[in-house]
């Protein structure tokens, strides 16, 4: 293994924790505000989504009382809710990006510590190579 090019690597990695470190409080904070309002494509149903994917509201058009069919607004209700989650998740993957490591946002989100510490295994042992 080259040692300066470990080094290279080490000095890119303390300066990529140092940016972490001097914006997290910012970064807290927009992540907090992440707040999603999706409406379904028949206007009936309107589902808000926080930064963790979570439902924090959910609701209903009186409109949709004049057809009870509990199927379609059980569709309707996830179906409206994936799409709030996974706009809500794309809004926090862009405020993370310069945090995270390309490609690793799923993994990190999925907890997935074999496929980040691969990552890094895989970054280090191409810098070796070098």
């Amino acid at each position: 293994m080259d040692i300066e090019a470990l080094r290279a690597r080490a000095d890119e990695l303390m300066a990529q924790f140092e940016r972490m470190r001097s914006g997290v409080g910012d970064l807290q904070q927009q992540l907090k505000a992440v707040d999603v309002t999706m409406v379904s494509e028949d206007g009936f149903v309107t589902v808000t989504v926080g930064p963790n994917g979570h439902v924090t509201k959910v609701e209903f058009d009186p409109r949709i009382y004049r057809r009870p069919d509990s199927k379609e607004l059980s569709a309707t209700v996830t179906e409206t809710i994936q799409r709030a989650t996974e706009a809500a998740l794309a809004e926090v993957e862009e405020l993370l990006q310069p945090f995270v490591p390309d490609g690793q946002f799923q993994a990190y989100l999925d907890h997935d510590l074999a496929g980040v510490f691969g990552q890094l295994d895989r970054d280090i042992s191409r810098e070796g190579d070098r």
